[in-house]
């Protein structure tokens, strides 16, 4: 009888788990579990005007050979996001119209981009491609992360603003 009742109720915990997820999925909450950005509960806040250089972002990556790729490595999540992606959480760094060189770091209109490192290898060590480098184009978003391993624009080039889903608000984080 101990053991049905136990069942039982970690059945009904994980309904309530998975209930509390889908409200917060609703409600704009996403837990940040890459060290990208802090751990922790972010929020998804509806951006109201153009996005700016040093903004933290949540976008959706476009549904391409090279994101299904990445999936594959584990350097992306499942999501919601079309294609099947979670959102990423990333801080714009460049512009429609700035140019940006990549070779063992980030330029960015002949600015050093910070902890911009370029890996030739990824943790498992294998190669890693990085972008090439160019003019931003109009409707897309170049994208970094601090974190030295972070997987943004570094190797997957600019990408398209309609994938944005809004500015990323932090509500309980915590940098490991």
């Amino acid at each position: 009888m101990r053991r049905r009742g136990a069942i039982m109720l970690a059945g009904a915990s994980m309904v309530a788990i998975a209930c509390l997820i889908t409200v917060a999925a609703i409600g704009g909450y996403r837990l940040n579990l890459t060290p990208s950005e802090p751990l922790g509960l972010w929020r998804i806040e509806a951006l109201r005007r153009s996005a700016e250089i040093g903004d933290v972002v949540f976008v959706c990556p476009p549904a391409t050979a090279m994101f299904e790729e990445a999936r594959r490595r584990g350097y992306l999540r499942r999501g919601l996001c079309p294609g099947g992606f979670a959102p990423l959480i990333k801080t714009v760094a460049a512009l429609p119209g700035q140019h940006v060189e990549v070779t063992d770091h980030v330029v960015i209109d002949r600015r050093s981009l910070a902890a911009s490192v370029v890996r030739k290898t990824d943790g498992e060590g294998r190669p890693v491609t990085p972008y090439p480098g160019g003019i931003v184009p109009s409707g897309h978003l170049y994208l970094h992360s601090s974190f030295v391993s972070s997987y943004d624009s570094r190797y997957f080039g600019p990408v398209p603003d309609s994938g944005l889903l809004g500015l990323a608000r932090p509500i309980l984080t915590f940098d490991p």
